[in-house]
């Protein structure tokens, strides 16, 4: 069937929710992380409802036509980018709070719900859902689900698959399938809901989901920051924060150059070469003892401490940490990449990074979720450099990036801690399963969807 007369079927079932304007169809080729897919789409679909997402797949198993999900398009790793010949199916009008239970701690939601927005519908009821990755105001849940995101909180109050008590799915032929429960407790069969959280859009679409909420949490937060001589000062306080057994609600850490390039963003004074930064969080009733504790262990690791003494100034410490990405992007194009370690091995990955850094001539500024081990290098690059590269990206970054990734399994990590592999990853996707297993995932993706039009050429894809 020839391209034309797909987006008729399309129009004829969906009328005015189809959208073939040209830069609409553009704007869906790429996402946050640089990165843009080939050619431009057949159209887009802004489903409204579970019948609009049925119909357009039904559509497109008849005439096997790729189909590519997209919510926000806020991803780092171009899991959502739609390229030739593929329709956009967007699900980010379908943004409803269907239910809120307070007794039972759940609430179920459409997918194109910004995180932050849910985050305010459920303040009212005393409630919220933990995940709360950094672009919570910009990113849906239903995105979350599709990465297994995770967020500044998440080492103390767990990431999406901590949170979900079960998924709604759309498959490749349209059928809807009612995956997990409402139950705190559930043991019925292979458990779908979590091979679905993360699947990039590989395995359905997501419609709807029943979330597992958390009371607010009583009390204050405290906030404090240590500055150390190097990032690798830094990195060992962080690790022996969690060796004293506590647990902090958050533990942010920056290297030099992305703490001296978000002061030289927000104009306050420079700081001294080299140094490098910790930003810890505590809440609940104990927030202030906490504080006090994880105080004395960063100060004994060489740190100078100080606890915020009110709410501006608390504010004004994590305004630093949050104002990290634009301030990387004053210093060329950048490719923002995502490996986690054990937590005892952040010394160590920040010795790799370095050496990575001196044996390529390259910077690469680092902020990290030391809480749980999760990094953020960024390649810093003269986009000149890239204008010849197949996907942008000079040679020399992708060698430095496959030298940090390996570096990173080397350290008993992953390539991705809450990114998603997309189309960045995927060439190495290989490294970190094996062969055996990722056949294995391949052959499971082929089960929900045998034709392959689900979110083709990323993952699994090499």
């Amino acid at each position: 069937m020839s391209r034309s007369d797909v987006v008729a079927r399309l129009f004829a079932a969906l009328g005015d929710r189809v959208d073939v304007d040209p830069g609409e169809l553009d704007a869906a080729r790429a996402d946050k992380s640089g990165q843009a897919a080939a050619g431009t789409p057949l159209a887009i679909v802004h489903a409204v409802s579970v019948e609009d997402v049925q119909e357009t797949l039904r559509i497109a198993s008849a005439t096997g036509t790729p189909v590519v999900t997209r919510g926000a398009g806020t991803g780092l790793a171009g899991g959502a980018n739609a390229g030739s010949g593929e329709i956009v199916l967007s699900v980010r009008q379908m943004d409803r709070i269907l239910e809120v239970r307070p007794d039972d701690l759940l609430a179920v939601v459409e997918p194109g719900i910004l995180n932050a927005d849910l985050g305010r519908a459920l303040a009212p009821h005393g409630l919220w859902w933990a995940p709360d990755p950094a672009s919570r105001e910009v990113a849906t849940v239903g995105g979350n689900i599709a990465t297994g995101a995770g967020g500044l909180l998440c080492a103390k109050y767990g990431v999406v698959r901590d949170a979900i008590l079960g998924v709604d799915l759309v498959l490749a032929d349209g059928r809807l399938l009612r995956l997990g429960h409402r139950s705190v407790k559930g043991v019925t069969g292979l458990d779908l809901t979590s091979l679905v959280i993360g699947s990039e859009g590989t395995l359905g679409v997501v419609v709807g989901a029943t979330l597992k909420l958390r009371r607010l949490i009583p009390g204050e937060t405290r906030t404090l920051a240590a500055t150390f001589p190097n990032v690798r000062a830094a990195a060992e306080g962080a690790t022996a924060v969690t060796a004293a057994g506590l647990q902090p609600a958050i533990m942010e850490l920056m290297d030099a150059t992305s703490f001296a390039a978000v002061h030289a963003l927000l104009r306050l004074p420079a700081p001294e070469p080299g140094l490098a930064q910790l930003t810890v969080q505590t809440d609940g009733p104990a927030a202030s003892a906490e504080a006090e504790a994880i105080a004395d262990v960063l100060r004994a690791g060489g740190g100078t401490v100080r606890l915020a003494e009110d709410d501006a100034e608390a504010e004004l410490l994590w305004r630093i940490r949050r104002s990290m990405h634009p301030a990387i992007e004053t210093l060329g194009t950048t490719l923002i990449e995502d490996v986690s370690v054990p937590r005892s091995a952040l010394p160590a990955m920040f010795d790799e990074i370095a050496r990575i850094e001196r044996e390529f001539d390259l910077v690469i500024p680092t902020v990290c979720h030391a809480g749980d081990g999760n990094l953020h290098p960024n390649f810093v690059y003269d986009a000149a450099a890239g204008a010849d590269a197949r996907d942008g990206v000079p040679d020399v970054i992708w060698a430095a990036a496959d030298d940090l990734f390996h570096a990173a399994l080397r350290l008993g990590g992953t390539l991705t801690g809450e990114h998603g592999v997309g189309v960045l990853k995927r060439r190495w996707l290989v490294d970190e399963l094996g062969e055996d297993q990722w056949e294995l995932q391949r052959q499971i993706a082929r089960v929900f969807d045998p034709a392959g039009i689900m979110n083709p050429g990323k993952v699994f894809t090499r």
